[in-house]
């Protein structure tokens, strides 16, 4: 390579470095943070996680910083190769070590965080470039070259971005099947639930009740409770009170004793309520209802590995 050719590279690559490095310790108000402890995410929630085709139609600042996280590298995997003659096993473990220096940088001046999972967006996008690189190289004429590695770089970035959805799907966890709780254990620690999936009107509406149906058995108050064993889910439950009786009850959802929902007839209105959270973690689930209150389509969607 003739030697203004490698000094306008050199200097292409000096500034992009400086450049890349701006963006990852002052951007985004990166100086403005007001973090007080130093933060290293070693099990990231996905592995290339990327905005989809049809988020992009309207992304977020999110799905930008996400796809930037491996476009914004792949030049360096062209850059170094024309400045130097490197293997690729060479170009990985020294791309890897400038990767993991610059993060751990980010973290210990809390200027950002370790996050391992662009850690993998990085050095996807550098290995990305390296091999459109050695595929452009092949080319007789440079703008042969150059249209080659662009061509490279797309189709690599998508053959990626789908091995990145593929491994992301087999390991990361997913809502599974609805499951109703059709036997929840009543205050007397009895396993029962009696009631018949009659429809009854709220709101001048007719509801029909798919899975089960619970009420205060006629008795003032009614508590249930279910054990899940520190199970990872989402909670459904529909409740509401009926037009037949008298407005008056209340609905009481607690889970480990923390409630996250509480309503009276005070506050509701006429019609049917659909309630759903998500637990990381629960062991014991319990519901209360309060006079004429009913819930009804009580059930969760454990989260599982696509092998469970």
């Amino acid at each position: 390579m003739m030697s203004k050719q490698r000094k306008l590279i050199f200097g292409v690559t000096v500034l992009y470095t400086i450049l890349i490095v701006y963006f990852m310790f002052f951007a985004f108000s990166r100086g403005d943070s007001e973090a007080d402890e130093y933060t290293f995410i070693l099990l990231p929630d996905n592995f290339l996680k990327l905005p989809s085709p049809s988020e992009l139609l309207h992304p977020t600042l999110m799905d930008m910083v996400s796809l930037g996280n491996m476009a914004a590298f792949i030049p360096f995997g062209i850059l170094i190769p024309l400045l130097y003659r490197v293997s690729f096993a060479r170009f990985v473990i020294g791309f890897l070590l400038s990767i993991l220096l610059l993060e751990t940088i980010q973290a210990l001046t809390l200027l950002g965080s370790f996050d391992l999972g662009d850690v993998f967006k990085n050095l996807s996008g550098a290995v990305i470039g390296f091999a459109a690189y050695r595929i452009g190289i092949r080319a007789k004429t440079v703008w042969r070259s150059v249209i080659s590695m662009g061509v490279s770089v797309a189709l690599l970035l998508v053959v990626t971005w789908g091995i990145g959805a593929g491994i992301d799907k087999a390991v990361a966890k997913s809502p599974g099947p609805f499951v109703a709780l059709s036997e929840l254990k009543n205050s007397s620690g009895m396993t029962s639930n009696k009631n018949e999936l009659l429809p009854f009107k709220i709101g001048g509406q007719e509801i029909t009740p798919q899975f089960n149906v619970y009420d205060s058995n006629s008795k003032k108050s009614e508590t249930y409770s279910y054990k899940f064993d520190g199970k990872e889910f989402y909670f459904y439950l529909k409740y509401g009170i009926p037009d037949q009786n008298d407005f008056q009850g209340s609905i009481s959802v607690s889970v480990d004793g923390r409630e996250i929902l509480s309503y009276s007839s005070k506050y509701q209105k006429h019609q049917s309520e659909l309630f759903e959270a998500y637990f990381e973690q629960a062991d014991v689930l319990t519901i209360t209802l309060d006079g004429n209150e009913k819930a009804w389509d009580v059930g969760y969607r454990e989260m599982k590995h696509l092998w469970e």
